[in-house]
């Protein structure tokens, strides 16, 4: 709505006829971070202008059509500079928006190749008068120190229309997918299996010649939540468990900075099992720039991606947030942003979460069930999880129920799922939760799963067990995509990109489907802490089901 003065601001500083629009949706300051004070109006801030983007919808339509095996375009994806002169903003945008920041001042901006984000440098004094209505305060959590805005930001409408966000105001970082759910712990009793490379490759059917091999293939996770994978532990961890297998034992690139804190176990667990499936494979970690206390980690890894023309292409990131508490103004920019990847062969995948349905108190006896962002974006695939039906030997997979899956509140169902989701409802119908708990429209998924329960993880040189979470599943996926984008590239066809479209029109040939089991929804009368549950086909807890990993080269090296 517009306000024409907007709380605090005295009528000398906002002109009465002017008029400001606030951006929609102001999340609220998680709880379990504590309020420290206002900044000093001197304190340096980075701030994030998402500028407003041409030809999103011809960028929608190419990344289909590159994406389709059934498209004669199918594989042509576009260069970074490409992407480039479709989606860069139009002269007048970037004028406007320029001209707003000079005139308060505002001058050390950097930009990227695709010119549709500025990273502007300013005091805390200059952003609230640029932005009214926002307050600058620091917060910590864990040694970790936030400088966030309490309040929402207005923009003047001459510019707002230009806009699609001002990143580095609102949002703190969640917990990681694995802190959400307080990591499970199992009973320890008995000589439990436990997850290891070698497991892995007995289950999804790889043998010690699946390594790579091409010299232009490359893997990356990316990482957010002030984690740090220690070199040393990786080492460790392939002397321990990569003795059957050619591997690499150290990561080729870190872009961003390295914590020098104790390793994390989500960031251990991300490149140890990226590169023991991925095996041989160069890889790279994309990690927590913590340049400035106002960046947004996950914006700043997006924002890299529109800047570097030389990528790996695969990518998977641990991470989620509840689509409520973002606006959908940034979700859809970050969904484009994912479109801008896809369209340039890039495959990025997205732990699931590992909360099952998730569940949100509506009010008075009144629940929903939860979607995960970006794990609900239509232009990423989507990682659930599974365990073992016999957790002391290797038998086949049934849901793990903390498995993340349902359906969009944000996003509408994609045309590639529809016949597949359709399928699930009318399979299930008798046992589908009511339907005011989800939103039968939305994109569903996730798009397939893997593993996620009980892994061992070498963590500060010491090899730990129980470790569990769809951040698990991910990267163990990812490796074998890397696998057969490395075939793929020897005989020279290029690299998968997006995979949903194709994944889809494989209606579940090589992959093994998960058909038993629910996921966890929201402890009340009527669902009585049930979500989804498995079935045949296409699920909404496991998608279509886990890799076996020689029939899925064989369907994705046909062309």
């Amino acid at each position: 709505h517009v306000v024409k003065n907007p709380t605090g601001w005295s009528v000398a500083s906002v002109k009465d006829h002017e008029q400001f629009s606030f951006f929609s949706s102001f999340p609220r300051i998680p709880e379990d971070w504590t309020h420290v004070g206002r900044v000093n109006p001197t304190e340096e801030l980075e701030l994030t202008f998402a500028l407003k983007q041409q030809n999103v919808n011809l960028l929608e339509e190419t990344l289909s059509l590159v994406s389709d095996p059934d498209s004669a375009s199918y594989g042509k994806h576009l260069t970074l500079e490409e992407v480039s002169s479709l989606v860069r903003p139009s002269e007048l945008t970037q004028k406007v928006v320029r001209h707003w920041l000079q005139s308060h001042g505002i001058t050390n901006c950097l930009t990227v190749r695709t010119q549709d984000f500025l990273q502007c440098t300013m005091t805390a004094e200059v952003a609230e008068t640029l932005l009214p209505g926002s307050k600058f305060h620091r917060y910590t959590r864990d040694g970790q120190s936030l400088v966030r805005s309490s309040a929402p930001y207005s923009v003047h409408d001459d510019v707002h229309q230009h806009l699609d966000f001002v990143g580095g105001l609102h949002r703190l970082p969640p917990r990681g997918l694995q802190d959400s759910s307080n990591r499970k712990q199992k009973s320890k009793a008995g000589v439990h299996l436990g997850v290891t490379p070698a497991i892995l490759r007995a289950r999804y059917n790889l043998t010690a010649t699946d390594v790579g091999t091409a010299q232009n293939n490359s893997q990356a996770v990316a990482q957010f939540l002030e984690q740090y994978y220690s070199p040393a532990d990786l080492a460790e961890f392939m002397s321990m468990y990569g003795r059957s297998f050619q591997h690499h034992s150290q990561v080729d690139r870190v872009v961003g900075t390295q914590g020098a804190g104790k390793a994390g176990l989500e960031a251990s667990l991300d490149i140890e099992y990226i590169m023991s499936t991925g095996a041989n494979i160069s890889t790279w970690v994309f990690t927590n720039p913590g340049r400035h206390e106002s960046q947004e980690p996950f914006l700043q890894w997006m924002v890299l991606l529109s800047n570097m023309s030389d990528l790996p292409w695969v990518h998977t990131i641990s991470y989620g947030d509840d689509e409520d508490s973002l606006s959908t103004a940034y979700m859809m920019r970050i969904n484009t942003e994912f479109m801008k990847a896809g369209v340039r062969g890039i495959s990025l995948l997205f732990a699931s979460g590992d909360s099952g349905a998730g569940c949100r108190h509506l009010g008075k006896e009144q629940n929903s069930f939860r979607p995960s962002f970006p794990a609900s974006s239509p232009y990423v695939t989507t990682v659930g999880g599974t365990s073992f039906k016999n957790p002391f030997k290797v038998t086949y997979e049934v849901t793990d129920y903390i498995s993340g899956g349902g359906f969009s509140n944000v996003f509408k169902m994609p045309d590639y799922q529809a016949s597949a989701v359709d399928a699930y409802m009318k399979t299930v119908a008798a046992t589908l939760p009511p339907q005011s708990y989800y939103n039968t429209s939305g994109r569903a998924y996730p798009d397939m799963a893997a593993l996620s329960d009980n892994y061992w993880v070498v963590i500060n040189r010491v090899p730990v067990p129980w470790v569990s979470g769809t951040s698990a599943s991910t990267p163990v996926v990812g490796g074998m995509l890397s696998l057969i984008n490395d075939q793929r590239l020897l005989k020279g066809l290029p690299a998968l990109g997006f995979l949903n479209p194709r994944l889809y029109k494989l209606k579940g040939q090589a992959l093994f489907d998960v058909t038993e089991g629910c996921h966890l929804g929201c402890l009340d009368e009527q669902v009585q802490g049930k979500g989804f549950c498995a079935a045949p086909s296409w699920d909404p807890v496991t998608g279509w089901g886990t890799p076996n990993y020689p029939a899925l080269l064989a369907a994705l090296l046909a062309k």
